[in-house]
């Protein structure tokens, strides 16, 4: 039979105490005479500070600690600005509306498109930290979108330009104008997207074509190509990570599902504690946040990944 060192080509190594956790390592534990290994736990949500003002359509950037969320249901104009613990308003946008997808920073945000259409569908206005300016509009009005990136490198995708039709337009912001560039490989609306991602390394899953689908599709600054589908069709969910460690949460019909990305396979993890749908949403797998939704909330919740921990192997 092949030893590890002749399958691996390299020993296990035997330490006297266990070593700074690297991922995919394993190693003998000479103390405790046992083999042991590097593995990481599922994350979990935790409850955070309530909004001022509960809505849902609303669209959000930054991370948990340190969110922004803006517009929302019946045409708001209203903005909140997240500290991790606490909801502040601030200033609001100059156009109020709902179901804009939102992207970037706390202190720099991008809010592209919109409803109603065509009135909102391509007004674009930029986030400073302090107040919101009008910038250059969309190519094509739209609302219900996925998008990543930030404001100088942005990107949305899909989306409802003439309700109820979807579209499979990608457009592309660099600090000025925006650009269309290869379309989706399905036309949707109402997706999630890894709110993290850059113009380079997208992710997009979910929505409706007009039908809820499972399809995932990745984008690499020139061409959208399609991943592995989600375990649960749905739409109107939230989303946060990168395009190879992505998590997405809620949606329709009403849930509080949880799916993690590795960049290869869906798996359900971890639940919402407040099931929920067209929710805003923004963030990394490490620190990601679900903001309002509907029915109308005001919750919001943290996303925490698990810290890395070393296992013990065990035989039955």
């Amino acid at each position: 039979m092949a030893d590890y060192k002749t399958i691996k080509g390299f020993k296990v190594q035997s330490l006297a105490s266990d070593p700074t956790l690297v991922e995919g390592q394993i190693w003998y534990n000479t103390t405790g005479n046992v083999l042991k290994y590097q593995a990481l736990a599922a994350g979990a949500w935790a409850s955070g500070g309530n909004l001022n003002t509960a809505r849902y359509a609303n669209a959000g950037a930054g991370t948990s600690a340190a969110g922004l969320t803006f517009a929302g249901s019946d045409d708001k104009a209203i903005t909140e600005s997240y500290d991790g613990s606490t909801w502040t308003e601030v200033n609001d946008l100059n156009s109020g509306r709902d179901n804009t997808p939102g992207l970037g920073t706390n202190t720099a945000a991008l809010c592209a498109g919109g409803e109603p259409i065509p009135a909102e569908g391509n007004l674009n206005e930029q986030w400073d930290g302090t107040s919101w300016s009008e910038v250059g509009d969309l190519n094509t009005p739209r609302a219900r979108m996925g998008a990543c990136g930030t404001t100088t490198a942005g990107l949305v995708v899909g989306g409802m330009d003439a309700p109820p039709s979807v579209t499979d337009e990608t457009e592309t912001w660099d600090g000025t104008s925006w650009t269309e560039v290869n379309d989706l490989n399905t036309a949707r609306k109402n997706m999630g997207s890894a709110k993290a991602g850059t113009t380079t390394a997208a992710l997009v899953y979910a929505g409706q074509s007009p039908s809820t689908v499972v399809i995932a599709e990745s984008y690499n600054g020139t061409s959208w190509a399609e991943e592995a589908d989600m375990n649960t069709a749905r739409f109107g969910l939230g989303g946060a990570g990168v395009q190879t460690d992505a998590i997405a949460f809620g949606g329709s019909p009403t849930q509080a599902l949880t799916e993690s990305y590795n960049g290869t396979s869906w798996t359900e993890v971890a639940d919402l504690g407040t099931a929920r749908y067209d929710l805003g949403s923004a963030g990394t797998t490490s620190a990601g946040i679900a903001i309002g939704g509907y029915p109308p909330t005001d919750a919001t919740e943290e996303w925490e990944a698990a810290p890395v921990s070393a296992k013990t192997v065990t035989v039955s």
